[in-house]
């Protein structure tokens, strides 16, 4: 299929009207800011043996024959010209590897639900990026929830980074997950671009993974790292997790969401994970809750509330 042809993809449905979310959609909301908060915990059961890199092989190789039978059932067109595959190339080598690797690598550092809120930060980012990328100029409400967002992570890695004078740990783990998030912005950027060719969501995330997956082997392979394997309960239950019920089911689900409820609705889930994340940390890892940890997660989650009630129609 030729790359002019790609915008042949446009539907012509009709905006739905967003009531009252039904008992199955509450369902299903709820369900996605589980599935979603308890991811976190879930790559920390990884990082044992297994190099973080050759785990994101393993995670989305997976993923990748579980997102291409999806495709192949729900008969999504896979041939396209060789400047689309680029933009799959792009999504894969940001979105579906190299912000989960960094992330895998923080989990060392610093407690799981810390990652969760980190990666909240990404609707903030990407109001930075989407005004340099694309010069769309944030709304002042949008521009108040990213200054409260950024606020709020000095506020809650500031007792954690105070607490370790002279071990510079926290401060590595804040770098890859802040390293992480940006690059899943990144991908979202490529991402908005690929919407505006009107590309099968499908389609695109099923070559995304590929790349993503082959991106990292190759990394791996140039780098010399070792492809070990864990023959472990714990490692391969996690990593079924994260690769079938974290990315290709939850993905279904927030498609479902999207089409029933709105993207506004909808993305109030990134809203939410980061507390049931803190609280899964609170239990199992011992996560301790401090004062400007609390207000800081409270300007987090405001500034995504404002960020979201701030967007342009």
């Amino acid at each position: 299929m030729s790359d002019s042809n790609a915008t042949t993809y446009s539907q012509s449905a009709k905006a739905p009207h967003f009531g009252v979310m039904s008992a199955s959609d509450l369902g299903l909301y709820i369900l996605m800011v589980f599935i979603w908060g308890t991811s976190w915990i879930a790559m920390t059961f990884q990082i044992e043996i297994v190099p973080p890199l050759v785990t994101g092989v393993y995670r989305f190789a997976i993923a990748t024959v579980a997102m291409m039978a999806w495709a192949l059932f729900a008969k999504a067109p896979m041939r396209f010209g060789w400047r689309i595959h680029v933009r799959f190339l792009l999504l894969g080598m940001f979105i579906f590897s190299t912000n989960f690797v960094m992330f895998y690598y923080a989990a060392s550092y610093m407690a799981s639900g810390l990652m969760a809120v980190i990666f909240s930060l990404a609707s903030l980012i990407n109001i930075v990026l989407t005004a340099i990328v694309f010069g769309q100029r944030p709304t002042p409400l949008a521009a108040l929830g990213s200054l409260m967002g950024f606020a709020g992570i000095a506020l809650i890695f500031w007792p954690e980074v105070s607490a370790s004078t002279g071990n510079d740990g926290i401060l590595t783990g804040l770098g890859l997950g802040l390293t992480g998030t940006l690059c899943f912005c990144i991908g979202n950027m490529v991402a908005a671009s690929n919407q505006k060719l009107q590309l099968p969501l499908i389609s695109t995330n099923a070559w995304g993974m590929l790349y993503g997956t082959l991106w990292m082997i190759f990394v791996a392979t140039v780098t010399g790292t070792p492809f070990l394997i864990e023959w472990t309960w714990t490692y391969w239950s996690a990593t079924i997790w994260l690769a079938i019920v974290a990315s290709v089911i939850a993905f279904a689900g927030y498609l479902t969401l999207l089409k029933n409820i709105g993207a506004a609705r909808a993305s109030y889930a990134t809203v939410l994970f980061p507390i049931v994340a803190l609280a899964i940390s609170t239990i199992f890892e011992g996560y301790q809750w401090t004062l400007p940890g609390l207000i800081g997660l409270a300007a987090i989650l405001g500034g995504n509330i404002l960020v979201m009630r701030g967007k342009k129609s």
